[in-house]
């Protein structure tokens, strides 16, 4: 058999379960199967695949995926903002609305030390302190590092298991950060049961995609195989970011920002939690949110 008869009789067989990207996810799973790249199964197309091994691997591969597990964790990598990142179903699957926040932590970048000069005059010649809560496989805080790599970023999650994934992908995109396991902000504010050491600023910024998909809303089969700890949260899914709206004004700098990912209909819900608990909306773009600590 060779390459391109794999994939078109797969990629039939993955458009009859309903799924759009049947072709994409033809040529990733057999590049997985075969140790290669998509680019290389592309070119070779009329290449004969040789190995019984490698088939049964790709077909075992293809039923995992009629089942509507996500590519993702079959291949165990996913792109993001044009780096490719460790997943396992510990952590939730990167997704493209995701990147808006780094987009509006960029945009900012005008000044020759590489901070977000956008971001107040308090940063001045100090550095950036940014944490990234609920990290998960760490592709925000990681990314934040490697695009402004003056500053200092810490990232915390609640899971052990999704602190390990970040670990490797930190090490394997070179990223120097700190990994912190933490109940939200718990760990960092002060008088925590455990506390880390006393921090040498105040964060400036922090980045959150916390679990804010409502359990009642109408979702794709592939979200059956992700993490729930990751992905759901009570209170119509605000639960978590509301209580991350509280816990910030104890470790945020004067003027801190927070920049939070949520459904588009959440978010004037949130602008309005956020304005009752000293924050005021800056921005609101995609699936991002913008908020900014008042001080008075």
């Amino acid at each position: 058999m060779t390459i391109k008869e794999w994939i078109d009789n797969s990629a039939s067989q993955i458009a009859s379960a309903g799924i759009s990207s049947s072709r994409l996810d033809a040529e990733l799973i057999l590049a997985h199967a075969l140790g290669v790249n998509r680019s290389w199964v592309i070119a070779h197309s009329f290449d004969t695949i040789d190995d019984a091994h490698t088939l049964r691997s790709a077909d075992k591969l293809l039923a995992s995926r009629l089942a509507r597990v996500p590519v993702a964790y079959l291949t165990k990598r996913k792109e993001f903002y044009g780096r490719s990142f460790i997943v396992d179903e510990n952590v939730l699957i990167p997704r493209p609305e995701s990147e808006t926040i780094i987009d509006l932590l960029k945009q900012h970048l005008t000044d020759t030390r590489g901070y977000p000069s956008g971001f107040k005059s308090y940063i001045k010649d100090n550095p950036l302190y940014i944490l990234d809560v609920g990290c998960g496989s760490g592709c925000l805080g990681i990314t934040a590092k490697l695009e402004v790599p003056d500053a200092e970023v810490t990232l915390c999650d609640i899971s052990a298991d999704a602190l390990a994934i970040a670990r490797r992908n930190t090490t394997q995109l070179g990223a120097d950060v700190d990994i912190i396991e933490s109940d939200l902000l718990a760990t960092f504010i002060p008088g925590a049961t455990s506390p880390i050491p006393l921090l040498p600023s105040p964060f400036h910024l922090i980045l959150a995609n916390l679990p804010y998909v409502n359990p009642a809303w109408q979702r794709s089969p592939e979200t059956d195989h992700e993490a729930a700890l990751a992905l759901f949260a009570d209170d119509d899914g605000l639960s978590l970011i509301k209580k991350c709206i509280r816990q910030s004004r104890t470790i945020l700098s004067d003027d801190g920002y927070l920049l939070l990912e949520a459904d588009p209909c959440q978010h004037e819900a949130i602008v309005t939690y956020g304005e009752q608990n000293g924050f005021q909306m800056v921005e609101a773009r995609d699936y991002a949110v913008v908020l900014q600590r008042v001080t008075s």
